[in-house]
C-alpha cells in the first residue's frame, strides 16, 4: 500500500490560460469590426427656434448676398442689384462691395434644386477671400409652402 499512495498524482496549481485567450481574441475581432461602423454615423439634434429675418437685424446695413441659382451659377447681390460672377472671381467680387466697410453681414442662398458642392464652394470661395462670418439663407416653411 505505500507504493500506491507515493504514485498518486499531486493536483496541478497552475490555471490553462489557452481559453481565455480564445476568448480575448474572439472578442478582438468583434471590436475591430463594430467599431468603424459605430463612427461612421453622428446625431444632430438641430433646434428647433425660428432664425431672425434679414430686415430684423440689418436695417443700418445692407447685407451682401451670394445666390447660387437652379443651373449652378453665382450672383451677388447688394444695393447695386444682382450681378452674376463667374465661380474664381467670387471671392474678390465678395471682398471688393465689402472693402468700405468691413463689417457688413454676407450671406449665402442657394436654390432648392441646386446641388449641396455649389454652395460649399461658394462658402470655400469666401473663407479663401478672408470673408468670415458668412450666414445661411433660407425660407420659413410657410413660404416654401405657398410657391408654386
Amino acid at each position: 500500500m505505500p507504493l500506491s499512495r507515493s504514485r498518486r498524482r499531486r493536483p496541478m496549481s497552475e490555471i490553462n490560460v489557452v481559453p481565455y485567450i480564445d476568448v480575448m481574441l474572439v472578442l478582438l475581432v468583434i471590436f475591430m469590426v463594430t467599431a468603424p461602423l459605430l463612427q461612421q454615423a453622428v446625431e444632430v439634434d438641430l433646434p428647433n427656434e425660428p432664425a431672425q429675418t434679414l430686415s430684423e437685424g440689418t436695417e443700418e446695413q445692407q447685407p451682401v448676398i451670394v445666390e447660387v441659382t437652379a443651373a449652378g451659377d453665382y450672383l451677388v447681390v447688394d444695393e447695386q442689384g444682382k450681378v452674376p460672377v463667374d465661380a474664381r472671381s467670387l471671392g474678390e467680387a465678395v471682398r471688393s462691395r465689402l472693402a468700405a466697410d468691413r463689417s457688413r453681414p454676407v450671406y449665402v442662398g442657394g436654390d432648392e434644386q441646386v446641388g449641396y458642392g455649389r454652395v460649399v464652394h461658394a462658402l470655400v470661395a469666401l473663407k479663401n477671400a478672408g470673408i468670415d462670418g458668412v450666414g445661411l439663407l433660407t425660407e420659413p416653411p410657410g413660404d416654401a409652402e405657398a410657391a408654386p
